[in-house]
């Protein structure tokens, strides 16, 4: 018999698996509930136009560490990936590693935010939160966690007013953006960004997502719905599945100078680690970052290669520095269930042995 010969009976037991996991596919997806936007309790405690900050509710009677946690995340992808689902919330594990959390929800900026610049989204809104969070616990520090470019904001924002940050922690942030093997800068060195501003104003948020997306198109446009046909009979793994869509197709657009100037300072000509970026009235100086650091990279991220993060060690003040390397990619490290037994617990033990 011909090895490569299928007989007809493997292909018809082929076609009725597939047809069966299909149609139990779309029976589950037709009852499945709206998908949150988070699932923590929460309570919004300040807004700023579109800005709200959102303060977790933990157990009651778990005791808390005495400086709140705020958490910061980027302008291109909505927040709640923080708290994506029950079992995979690096919010709910930061609450039972014992942390007070607030998260920074952006919001989604419309035609009116066109000419809102990194100086009133770092040193007006994001200050504002800050001293929102001081004022409510009567205390004159917070603690930062930034992720991706918020922990670039983070990284600013600290270098800028290092009095207000008692312990700073950035995850899966750039901090070189011409590191070899960046394929997110690569990509964006000939973009001419004036043009694209000047044109568009705001950068929609579809034409960001389909950006990203075409980073690794096979995988993460292709191979995906592919091996989704496999796990349509599992509604729980559909369920993780659509959580996981709705977040990548929830992509807001960004406001066209803050776009600018990121684009144009950080990812095209590097200035972070020369001392050169502006903003407002400061110049940033990474040697300013004179609080305890904690850096943690992920040793498969496309988006930001371990060794774009890791060089923050040799940038920074403090002679406090510590790194976390977790072995997955750029979104797991925040969102799946293995992160979420190793990196809150992590954070919890490296912010309660500084207070």
């Amino acid at each position: 018999m011909n090895p490569f010969q299928i007989s007809s009976e493997a292909i018809a037991g082929e076609i009725n698996t597939f047809q069966r996991k299909l149609s139990e596919g779309m029976a589950h997806l037709i009852s499945m509930d709206e998908l949150p936007s988070g699932v923590t309790p929460h309570d919004v405690v300040f807004e700023r136009g579109k800005l709200r900050l959102l303060h977790y509710k933990g157990d009651p009677t778990v005791e808390r560490n005495p400086t709140p946690l705020i958490i910061v995340y980027a302008l291109v992808n909505r927040p709640y990936m923080t708290d994506l689902q029950e079992n995979r919330s690096t919010v709910q594990g930061l609450l039972d590693a014992g942390q007070d959390v607030y998260l920074v929800d952006w919001g989604y900026p419309d035609r009116t935010d066109r000419f809102t610049t990194l100086d009133d989204y770092l040193n007006r809104s994001l200050h504002s939160c800050v001293k929102a969070v001081c004022r409510q616990h009567a205390i004159d520090q917070v603690n930062l966690l930034g992720i991706c470019q918020g922990g670039v904001f983070s990284l600013c924002y600290s270098a800028m007013h290092p009095e207000k940050v008692k312990n700073l922690i950035t995850m899966v942030t750039p901090v070189d953006f011409h590191t070899e093997g960046n394929m997110l800068s690569h990509w964006a060195k000939p973009i001419d960004v004036d043009q694209l501003v000047d044109t568009l104003g705001n950068i929609p948020g579809e034409l960001m997502n389909w950006m990203f997306l075409n980073l690794k198109p096979y995988r993460l446009m292709g191979q995906k719905y592919l091996g989704l046909v496999d796990r349509m009979d599992d509604e729980k793994a559909l369920n993780s599945f659509m959580h996981m869509e709705k977040w990548i197709f929830d992509s807001p657009d960004q406001a066209g100078e803050t776009f600018r100037q990121f684009l144009k300072d950080f990812v095209q000509q590097n200035k972070l680690i020369k001392g050169e970026v502006e903003i407002g009235r400061h110049t940033i100086d990474l040697s300013n970052v004179t609080m305890p650091v904690l850096n943690i990279y992920a040793e498969q991220d496309h988006l930001v290669p371990p060794s774009a993060s890791k060089v923050l060690s040799e940038h920074v003040g403090t002679n406090d520095y510590s790194e976390v390397s977790f072995n997955g990619g750029h979104i797991g490290v925040y969102v799946s269930g293995k992160a979420r037994k190793i990196v809150p617990p992590a954070i919890g033990v490296w912010l309660d042995e500084r207070y």
